[in-house]
């Protein structure tokens, strides 16, 4: 039997509800300096999508930026992190570092994500995947793969050294 409108629109509902309970829509920038009042350690900022908030995040004390749209969960249409890496990395000029968390499924993917100034990426979905075919040696697997993917792209790229990585080593079209 189909679904009618109603119990879509109250299922829909429901949804939504869950979904706002997940997120404090109080948060606001000053939440860096409350958490530098409870740690030492260093405060990444993860889900920056713009050179407005890689500012704001500087300016209020973050230690490094995480470009990040949290693989589209949240929002399927969302800049992906790929496109808004070089704009952040532009805004902050050098005065945090900035890494990259999404789409890293191969050794190209790391290859282009340092070229557009990535100091280094997160591949948590693929670590996660070695982990569950195969635990430990899954995961240790995966980095290597990763690892010997990235050093053939950078030779294929003449790119002898991570330092030797830069924004002309992808297209710009």
């Amino acid at each position: 039997m189909p679904m009618s409108l109603t119990s879509t629109s109250g299922t829909a509902a429901r949804i939504c509800d869950i979904a706002a309970s997940a997120f404090d829509a109080s948060l606001t920038w000053e939440a860096v300096a409350w958490l530098r009042s409870l740690t030492t350690l260093p405060i990444l900022l993860k889900g920056i999508l713009t050179a407005e908030d890689a500012l704001l995040a500087v300016d209020h004390g973050a230690d490094g930026i995480i470009v990040s749209n949290h693989g589209g969960r949240q929002l399927d249409g969302s800049t992906p992190a790929i496109v808004a890496l070089p704009e952040v990395v532009d805004a902050v000029g050098g005065r945090t570092p900035v890494f990259m968390d999404g789409g890293i499924r191969r050794g190209t993917d790391v290859l282009k994500a340092l070229a557009l100034g990535a100091r280094a990426v997160l591949i948590g979905r693929a670590y996660l995947w070695g982990l569950a075919a195969d635990g430990e040696a899954g995961v240790s697997a995966v980095l290597s793969l990763l690892r010997d993917e990235l050093h053939l792209a950078m030779a294929l790229a003449g790119r002898p050294t991570i330092a030797s990585i830069d924004r002309s080593a992808v297209s710009s079209s």
